[in-house]
């Protein structure tokens, strides 16, 4: 089966049996505890611990996914059989509406009847248990009422799926292997049984037991295909094929798996940059561009692949800020090879050096292709300790000239060093909400929040909203908020019972838990004739005109139904 029809039949199982199908989430979490999105459950995971209720907003106490994943740990191994750095998770969840016996039976019947898969299990794992968790004898029990007869007993590092960040919910998986083309096993899905929340190391019950699974497309396609690994599969030979015959394979393979990651982290709204995903961004951008090749061709080709399945791809975002990101390269490039050709060996200081001055990454000084032996004795955990040691030295400056201890604000959506920043952020917060509100004046009350992120740079808002919208209607939004900063309204709010609080009209984030007291902030006279009201903590100035001169940057689709618009303040 072809790599559509896989997503297809997974979408259509799972409806059949009342499964609602939800989006698939931005590589941008809003999960402040992980960088990238890196499994299905991240958009999920409150739905887990109880702080939202699945029924009311999905209609289900049951989903699926197909996620867009991307996890940073395997971009040094690209160019192997196995390491990819982009993927897509298939995923059905629970959230109390069944457990193990059900979500064992669906992933066997998914995976063994002709109807579906056709595919022969060749053997199954489950947590053996250890000093803190029992044995999961009842996984074992259900699997042998299948007629599996293979079931092997994995420790925690193998059978026990921790959390998401820092904490979360976590508990015992099984896993289903199957055989690939060549003879050999391989695990295809993970079903996670959530029975506990983590923090610290501490696991306490989940109050609502839950299902979690997730099995890589990639995979399934390599063994539904009958190929011996996923780049020989319909989401890679046709990117492989546009590229210059007499290049190496494992750099065939590093430059279709880098295409694809481009294209989505972009797509989502990362730019590159020297920190956090902008330079995870950057350092594939700069991999691609060393090696060289028809660039324009492999991005055109992941395009007619995905955009049927992901209509928030946007290739001619891909190209011009891969373009802007080429041409900023080039011209170091050059003086860095010829550096690099100078030195004998690369050392971590070396290698920093190469990077800072250069910006050439660590996955181009390892590529033998280009350095040839030099960096044989580099590795990758060095170069992050000479890496953060100098980031360690520039926070030090930066304290030493703020005086400031770290970050002074940091409530997952605003984030502050300094005073100097926070005052930044309080404007760009105030603005936020005045967006909001020139946002549903001009669009009407599709317009809802689907979460925003602050920094001294910019905020970012995300917005439920069906179409594209027009550089003239944003104008619209910009001149409005900027009309209403120039009318210096004064900004204040009323602290009240949450139901008498939803009762004033005010704006709230869904998604958000709410005590049962809560300010709304309001900007206008009082809070009745207030042009802007929501539910809000701070901080904010005192009237509008201190926000500044409002501007929009940039306004993009993140995925299916919502939009992103980054704005800045003057």
């Amino acid at each position: 089966m072809k790599a559509e029809e896989l997503r297809q039949k997974f979408i259509e199982f799972f409806r059949a049996r009342g499964h609602a199908v939800v989006l698939s989430s931005s590589l941008i979490p809003d999960d402040p505890s992980v960088l990238l999105t890196t499994a299905g459950m991240q958009q999920f995971k409150k739905y887990f611990t109880g702080e939202l209720d699945a029924e009311k907003d999905f209609n289900s106490k049951n989903t699926i996914s197909i996620q867009k994943c991307f996890r940073t740990s395997s971009i040094d191994e690209v160019g192997d059989d196995t390491h990819g750095t982009f993927f897509e998770m298939l995923g059905n969840f629970s959230f109390g509406g069944y457990f193990k016996e059900e979500a064992i039976k669906y992933a066997h019947e998914f995976i063994t009847s002709k109807d579906w898969m056709g595919l022969e299990i060749d053997f199954v794992s489950v947590f053996k248990g250890d000093d803190n968790v029992p044995a999961d004898e009842e996984s074992e029990k259900i699997w042998e009422s299948l007629g599996v007869e293979k079931i092997k007993k994995f420790d925690r590092d193998d059978n026990f799926w921790g959390p998401t960040g820092n904490e979360g919910p976590c508990g015992p998986s099984t896993e289903i292997y199957v055989k690939n083309a060549v003879g050999n096993s391989v695990e295809v899905w993970n079903l996670v049984f959530n029975e506990y929340y983590s923090k610290s190391g501490v696991l306490e019950p989940l109050m609502i037991k839950g299902v979690d699974t997730g099995m890589g497309i990639e995979r399934l396609a390599m063994v539904t295909q009958k190929v011996s690994n996923i780049f020989e599969t319909d989401l890679f030979t046709p990117l492989t094929s546009v590229l210059p015959h007499e290049l190496p394979e494992r750099v065939k393979r590093i430059l279709a798996d880098h295409a694809r990651a481009v294209s989505f982290l972009t797509s989502d709204g990362v730019r590159p940059s020297n920190k956090e995903a902008g330079y995870i961004l950057r350092r594939l951008m700069r991999r691609m561009i060393v090696h060289g090749a028809d660039f324009e061709n492999l991005f055109n080709k992941v395009g007619e692949i995905y955009s049927p399945a992901y209509s928030e791809l946007n290739l001619n975002v891909v190209l011009e800020e891969f373009k802007k990101e080429n041409d900023k390269f080039q011209k170091t490039l050059k003086s860095g090879l010829k550096e690099l050709g100078k030195l004998e060996s690369i050392d971590a200081a070396a290698a920093f050096k190469l990077y800072e001055t250069y910006g050439l990454p660590f996955e181009i000084l390892k590529d033998t292709e280009i350095s040839g032996d030099k960096a044989k004795n580099l590795s990758r955990e060095e170069f992050d300790k000479e890496f953060a040691r100098h980031q360690e030295k520039s926070r030090a400056g930066a304290e030493k000239k703020f005086g400031g201890h770290g970050l002074l604000l940091d409530t997952g959506e605003l984030k502050a060093v300094d005073e100097r920043e926070l005052k930044i952020v309080t404007r760009l917060h105030t603005a936020t909400h005045l967006m909001q509100a020139a946002l549903r004046q001009v669009f009407g009350p599709e317009v809802k929040q689907n979460g925003s992120d602050i920094t001294a740079e910019r905020t970012r808002f995300d917005f439920f909203f069906s179409r594209k919208v027009t550089p003239e209607e944003l104008k619209k939004v910009e001149d409005l908020v900027n009309q209403k900063i120039a009318e210096d309204l004064p900004v204040g709010f009323v602290e009240m019972p949450i139901e008498e609080a939803k009762k004033t009209g005010a704006l709230y984030f869904f998604k958000a838990r709410y005590g049962q007291k809560v300010k709304v902030y309001f900007m206008g006279k009082d809070l009745e004739s207030a042009w802007s009201r929501e539910f809000c903590g701070g901080p904010h100035v005192s009237h509008t005109a201190e926000v500044g001169k409002f501007k929009i940057l940039k306004e993009e689709s993140t995925a299916a139904g919502i939009r992103r618009i980054r704005a800045t303040v003057e």
